[in-house]
């Protein structure tokens, strides 16, 4: 059989992961702009609108309007300031996230030539679950994988089995 491939590990297991709790009949709001990865989403057959670029941690409106039934966040949480006022304004009863979790052996991603690219958090796995806890989510499902380098030094043997990602789906209590 046929079998797609993507530009990394990390979109097979994110999109793997999608499919087992979504179908394609269910609206998806995916927090960000258009990306590579929501393109593999429509081309999967999924319905999917973006948000447009505008600072959710000042503007909530898209996410306050929209009539999306699931909502997406790839590696977005990393970047707001309150990613517990963007939980707490989702309408959806589910949502997919997934966010790089904090490694101890490497500081958090700071982009010197880009001040909105930046990591303002990064993750424990149990702080994740609590943010969702907090704000009336049930967690359904997790998972974890690493993300491997190809280059040499202590860094990236590590990165071989220290879990990068997290990823869960959730449902509204």
């Amino acid at each position: 059989m046929y079998e797609k491939t993507y530009p990394n590990k990390r979109f097979k297991l994110t999109l793997q992961f999608l499919q087992k709790h979504i179908n394609t009949s269910e609206s998806i709001l995916d927090l960000g702009v258009k990306n590579p990865f929501s393109e593999i989403m429509i081309s999967e057959g999924f319905s999917v609108e973006n948000t447009t670029g505008e600072d959710l941690d000042e503007n909530q409106s898209a996410i306050e309007t929209s009539s999306a039934e699931v909502v997406t966040a790839f590696e977005i949480f990393e970047h707001l300031f309150s990613p517990y006022e963007i939980l707490k304004s989702i309408k959806a009863n589910k949502l997919v996230i997934s966010v790089p979790l904090k490694l101890w052996f490497a500081p958090a991603y700071r982009s010197k030539t880009d001040m909105r690219d930046r990591h303002y958090h990064e993750f424990e796995d149990w702080q994740l679950d609590w943010l969702l806890e907090k704000t009336g989510w049930t967690i359904k499902d997790r998972q974890q994988w690493t993300n491997p380098v190809n280059k040499l030094g202590i860094r990236p043997i590590l990165r071989r089995f220290t879990p990068r990602y997290y990823i869960v789906y959730a449902e509204r209590v």
